[in-house]
């Protein structure tokens, strides 16, 4: 098990960044794939980007694809979501979780840890 905690959501402008940040207090934060998902109100919690325990592999939705870029550090324990070119569907609570798999994987209830959530707002 790991503990998740989020950072670096905002209010921002269509067209702005933002860099999301997920720091896990385990030692063994290389063995997990990790995923980002958002819920916004009223909507189901949906997947946003994955990487694998390495970095090596990801996988996006396609509604993020080639605006958002999912990276890790193991050596900080840390997973990042760097999102450019934002919109304001992309408003909504971002929340990190951990995956005990090798694989990248985008359903939710897959995985086995997660954050608390940080708001992202997005103003047209």
């Amino acid at each position: 098990q790991v503990q998740l905690a989020e950072s670096g959501g905002g209010l921002v402008q269509a067209g702005g960044s933002l860099r999301l940040s997920c720091a896990s207090s385990g030692r063994t934060f290389s063995m997990y794939a990790m995923g980002w998902f958002r819920q916004a109100p009223g909507k189901e919690r949906e997947f946003v980007a994955a990487i694998s325990r390495s970095g090596g592999d990801t996988y996006y939705a396609d509604s993020v694809k080639g605006r958002f870029t999912i990276f890790r550090d193991n050596a900080k324990n840390t997973v990042y979501l760097q999102m450019n070119s934002l919109k304001p569907e992309d408003t909504a609570v971002y929340y990190c979780a951990a995956d005990n798999t090798p694989l990248t994987r985008t359903r939710a209830a897959l995985y086995d840890d997660w954050g608390q959530g940080t708001q992202v707002t997005v103003s047209s």
